[in-house]
């Protein structure tokens, strides 16, 4: 990534010179892809979500949304400590390293604050993973089976052995595809030391988001056994490798 940094009069933006040479405040407003005939889908929620065909190619616009009960008092504000430790800079950055990793994440194309006195607020550019399916999606389509959870087993250990720790490690957040499997939405996300107890912790997340979303119909014993177990040892298998 070669970073470069455009000041504006109330926030920065943050982009990849390489992917492309000009980005400017416009490149975060879905209504300008949409009055150029480039906003390819939208989704409102917590992430505020649209595909976007920029000049980089097609990409994924978020802008960033607070959840849980601090939304109804701060929405999409976060609380003022410096550029560098804004959260769409932060994750543009991780994103750069994951890159350069060579691990398989999406890549990071700009990112921008916007500063309201204590406050800001923020979006983050990514190149979009065509062809791909969540890990959700393909459980409730039936395609969860034991060589598919191995390999995310195997997916969730390389990023560990990297010391990368995903923030909210759930089955939203894994992408399939035919070429691989990819993790995305690194939101807080940091590289951390080596050590067994946050690598459990987030393996637990995982687990957890499968349950609720109905990995364990013939009973939680069963997915142990079952799921659980071949993608435990896909991870075991690849973080030891």
């Amino acid at each position: 990534m070669q970073e470069q940094l455009r000041k504006e009069a109330d926030g920065a933006i943050l982009f990849d010179a390489v992917v492309s040479p000009q980005v400017d405040g416009d490149w975060f407003a879905p209504g300008y892809w949409r009055e150029r005939d480039a906003l390819r889908t939208q989704a409102g929620g917590r992430g505020g979500i649209a595909v976007i065909a920029a000049p980089a190619g097609e990409c994924v616009l978020r802008h960033y949304r607070r959840g849980g009960l601090v939304a109804r008092l701060l929405g999409d504000r976060y609380l003022w400590r410096g550029a560098d430790r804004t959260r769409p800079f932060a994750e543009s950055r991780l994103l750069a390293e994951i890159a350069r990793r060579n691990l398989p994440g999406p890549a990071a194309v700009a990112a921008r604050y916007v500063r309201h006195g204590l406050f800001y607020r923020a979006d983050l550019i990514t190149r979009r993973i065509a062809d791909a399916r969540t890990l959700a999606e393909c459980l409730a389509a039936g395609r969860l089976d034991a060589a598919l959870a191995d390999a995310v087993g195997g997916l969730v250990a390389r990023f560990h052995r990297e010391g990368i720790w995903h923030a909210d490690l759930n089955a939203h957040n894994v992408l399939v595809t035919a070429e691989g499997l990819y993790l995305i939405d690194f939101d807080r996300g940091e590289v951390r030391p080596a050590a067994a107890g946050w690598r459990r912790s987030n393996l637990q997340r995982l687990r957890r988001s499968l349950l609720k979303l109905g990995a364990a119909e013939q009973g939680e014993a069963a997915f142990d056994a079952g799921l659980w177990a071949s993608l435990m040892r896909g991870y075991e298998r690849t973080l030891q490798a």
